[in-house]
């Protein structure tokens, strides 16, 4: 019986993709017949010779600086949005609050980044701004809860006692929480920055500024060689910020 419905299970696979190809008129055949493979191939050899010329690559490092300046910029924004989210979202301040906490940091996260800069160069303007704004706003949704959890989940015995001697609700949050969850929140911010780095490379192709604008401009344009050499700074800062978050784990977290 259960060799019967794994035969099953895969008949309606092959049926599903069969099916696929045929609802989306999708021909294979006709993609790699006649001078199409020669074609494709000529395109992909183009991009075999980026453009190493001063003047583009000194735009490529401002676009780069562009690009990186948006990623942590939009993620400190982010942070401090979520966290500001994240306490009522906890139930620090009753459950009304909680429950609309929850309902914002849903909104934020539910629309995806793209749609937030195509949105934001509406209202911003094209350029670097409207990225980052883009990308503080969705990431904020995604760190508010993420930070609502992680409070949800600290002791809140070392802040009871701080209430108990005297303090305010302020400085049991900040001497006796926030010690507590700081590894935590951190670890959660670097790897949403290594996100950001590699969705800010994408935000230019509605606007945004940084190096996925040159990708873009360079693309409709034909320009294969720029094309190329975006491409491999895109690689390069994306290797370099992992490199770096990882280090920054190792040393402030870990430890």
């Amino acid at each position: 019986m259960k060799r019967v419905t794994n035969w099953l299970i895969l008949l309606v696979i092959l049926v599903a993709v069969f099916a696929s190809f045929g609802y989306l008129g999708v021909d294979l055949l006709r993609v790699f017949g006649g001078d199409n493979l020669s074609q494709m191939s000529a395109y992909a050899e183009r991009f075999l010779r980026p453009d190493l010329g001063t003047g583009h690559l000194r735009a490529i490092g401002y676009g780069a600086l562009e690009t990186l300046a948006m990623s942590a910029l939009g993620t400190l924004l982010a942070a401090v949005l979520g966290l500001f989210l994240a306490l009522p979202a906890a139930g620090r301040f009753g459950w009304p609050l909680a429950g609309f906490a929850r309902l914002v940091l849903n909104a934020l996260r539910a629309i995806p980044e793209l749609v937030w800069a195509a949105l934001m160069v509406l209202a911003a303007g094209l350029g670097p701004n409207a990225g980052t704004l883009a990308l503080a706003l969705h990431t904020a949704g995604v760190l508010g809860r993420l930070f609502a959890e992680a409070l949800e989940n600290t002791p809140a015995a070392p802040a009871d006692a701080i209430r108990l001697q005297g303090g305010g609700q302020i400085a049991a949050f900040c001497y006796g929480t926030l010690p507590n969850l700081w590894p935590q929140l951190l670890a959660y911010m670097l790897y949403r920055w290594e996100n950001n780095i590699r969705m800010a490379t994408i935000l230019g192709f509605v606007g945004a500024g940084g190096l996925g604008q040159m990708l873009y401009v360079s693309l409709s344009l034909f320009q294969e060689p720029q094309a190329s050499t975006v491409i491999l700074a895109m690689l390069v800062l994306v290797f370099l910020v992992d490199a770096l978050s990882v280090w920054m784990r190792q040393r402030w977290v870990r430890a």
